[in-house]
């Protein structure tokens, strides 16, 4: 149940979703990989929202050049880990939500363990290899999973469903080439607020998912360009299901 504070710290949401609706988002437990520059928007808009349990994992510390898209580190936390200074923001943000942050490397050892429980997973990477075990454990578990990506001022978005949608291999089969990418921080921003808005869609149930398909986004030209995709029936991944 909702206490009084909540009722009025999520008024205007529960205008649109109903009490119902928001004590699914508090009963609601998401698992963010990657606390960076689209791992940032989507812990704050997820946070504010009132998701209750938020279990966010990187292995990373904060840099300088981090500064210009990972909205959630400042500079006081130059040198300390991601995963503890974004849980140090959004128990600031929401002191009515549970958090659990893990610094450590997402691996094919431990991968299971921080994806158990969760209802719904969130692709907030940049490592080709990690993302696939991402993608290799929500189909073995059964998990939706919203992925999102950024090079420059362009970005992508689809959310996976198991054994319905394409997965991640099908839509990047060949591993890109290893680079130190350029970006602009609002592209991040564009792009991990619509990964928290799917997964927020995702968790009340609405069905007008972008599953199937996959967003494109220009930030030059300010569009948004939805294209429909298909599974691949020999993906070594999903093709099976």
């Amino acid at each position: 149940m909702l206490n009084d504070t909540e009722k009025e710290l999520y008024s205007r949401q529960i205008m649109m979703v109903g009490e119902e609706g928001q004590e699914k988002l508090k009963n609601a437990t998401v698992m963010i990989a990657g606390c960076g520059g689209l791992g940032s928007p989507i812990m704050h808009y997820l946070a504010v929202a009132g998701i209750g349990h938020i279990r966010l994992v990187d292995k990373d510390t904060v840099e300088m050049s981090n500064l210009n898209r990972q909205i959630l580190h400042w500079h006081r936390d130059i040198g300390k880990s991601k995963s503890q200074s974004a849980e140090e923001k959004l128990a600031e943000l929401n002191p009515n939500i549970e958090l659990e942050a893990f610094n450590k490397e997402i691996n094919a050892e431990n991968i299971d363990k921080l994806i158990q429980g969760a209802d719904i997973i969130v692709d907030a990477l940049d490592n080709y290899e990690t993302r696939m075990l991402l993608n290799r454990a929500a189909i073995r578990q059964s998990l939706p999973l919203v992925h999102g990506a950024v090079h420059g001022f362009h970005g992508q978005l689809t959310t996976v469903i198991p054994g319905k949608t394409p997965c991640i291999e099908c839509l990047i089969p060949e591993k890109p080439p290893k680079e130190v990418f350029p970006i602009i921080g609002c592209t991040a921003g564009v792009v991990g607020t619509m990964q928290a808005n799917e997964v927020i869609k995702y968790l009340l149930g609405w069905e007008d998912l972008h599953t199937g398909h996959i967003v494109m986004w220009d930030g030059r030209s300010g569009t948004l360009d939805r294209m429909k995709i298909c599974r691949r029936m020999d993906c070594p991944e999903c093709g099976h299901l």
